[in-house]
């Protein structure tokens, strides 16, 4: 009768500890454990090394406890509960990060034989800032082969007031300084040189400034500022096409005032012989004031000859009449 007893209980134990041992199998009942660790692995960021402030979430199998989201530290390291010693990730991707776990509670006793599964949920060291005048500024995150026309697509395109070029600053590595790199937009949309459309890692920028501006005035139609959306400036000849050229009445000759180290200097525009193309076209600079004079003195005089020719014409018939 003992020996029955012995039996029984021995068979029962044997059973809890295969219970207790079974492992996750496709063919298992799917929990909610199961349906929130399925929208983890959705929102996978993805398969790139991780650095300091990324986030990571960690499944032991069979273990809740440990099974739960880290942030990478600043030294690149995570801590997992029960373990007493820190684990370096930093630089490793999700694989190499759950082999890196499931040696570290192996080696401190934690589990035997540990299951370990990590995705990526979040990268923040690889966000990138782009700035400056394009449509949504903001920080993107720098995943996979990222580039500058990348970064520039994130923002929504550029903005209308974008000016020439683009200027990516890259920190430097500890005393190191910045490393900066201006890039022709124009040359970067139309393709013509791919070197342009250069890489991008955490940490870097991407600013976009404001096109700089000329201003035209005088007898013009329609005097204002205009942008200047090439890298060498623009010319006089440009800034009329801008300003829907000239009026009626113009001076032989405009000026240009430019401002520099303080000092406001005028030059003279041959402005009839750049028109009649006996006189080159003249270059102008970002902040250039083109002034365009009125030829005030012609300007009398044709205003006059008008008026004497409408009061002929008007009374012409009375001339007449008293003859």
């Amino acid at each position: 009768m003992r020996s029955w007893k012995v039996l029984v209980l021995a068979v029962t134990a044997m059973g809890s500890c295969a219970l207790a041992q079974t492992p996750l199998t496709p063919n298992r009942a799917i929990t909610s454990d199961d349906a929130s660790r399925e929208s983890v692995w959705a929102a996978n960021a993805g398969n790139e090394p991780v650095g300091p402030g990324d986030l990571l979430y960690v499944t032991v199998a069979g273990s809740p406890e440990l099974s739960r989201s880290y942030r990478v530290g600043v030294d690149g390291t995570i801590v997992l509960p029960m373990s007493h010693n820190n684990i370096h990730v930093a630089g490793l991707t999700a694989d190499k990060i759950g082999d890196e776990v499931a040696a570290n509670l192996q080696s401190e006793h934690v589990l035997v034989a540990p299951i370990i599964s990590v995705a990526v949920l979040d990268y923040r060291s690889r966000q990138v800032t782009v700035m400056g005048a394009v449509k949504q500024p903001g920080v993107v995150q720098a995943i996979g082969n990222f580039t500058v026309m990348d970064a520039i697509a994130k923002a929504q395109g550029l903005a209308p007031e974008a000016g020439p070029e683009a200027i990516v600053t890259r920190p430097g590595a500890g005393s190191e300084p910045s490393q900066v790199t201006k890039i022709s937009l124009k040359d970067l949309m139309n393709g013509s040189n791919a070197a342009l459309n250069m890489q991008l890692r955490g940490g870097d920028e991407v600013d976009v400034p404001e096109a700089p501006k000329i201003f035209v005035v005088g007898n013009i139609k329609m005097p204002g500022s205009y942008p200047v959306n090439e890298i060498g400036g623009t010319t006089v000849l440009k800034a009329l096409a801008l300003s829907q050229g000239q009026l009626a009445f113009t001076t032989k000759e405009a000026y240009i005032y430019r401002t520099v180290d303080g000092h406001r200097n005028e030059i003279e525009v041959p402005l009839r012989k750049i028109l009649h193309r006996t006189a080159p076209d003249m270059a102008m600079q970002a902040n250039d004031i083109l002034y365009i004079p009125e030829a005030s003195g012609v300007h009398l005089t044709a205003a006059v000859l008008d008026r004497i020719a409408s009061f002929g014409g008007s009374v012409g018939s009375g001339l007449i009449v008293f003859h």
